[in-house]
């Protein structure tokens, strides 16, 4: 599987539990908010490490 792919889906699955985490508010501890926030964080660097780096399939 391409890794591109793996980390975009990962990026997906963080995305969504950060706006579930939002639509629950203050019920839930922020310290899983922020987890959700630094993990698309660097998910998006290891993308734009992977570009400079040319791994990521051209178009």
């Amino acid at each position: 599987m391409d890794t591109a792919r793996v980390v975009l889906a990962g990026l997906g699955l963080w995305a969504v539990a950060l706006v579930v985490l939002l639509v629950l508010g203050d019920r839930v501890d922020r310290m899983w908010t922020w987890t959700c926030v630094a993990a698309i964080a660097l998910g998006t660097l290891g993308l734009w490490i992977m570009k400079l780096q040319g791994q990521l399939p051209r178009r």
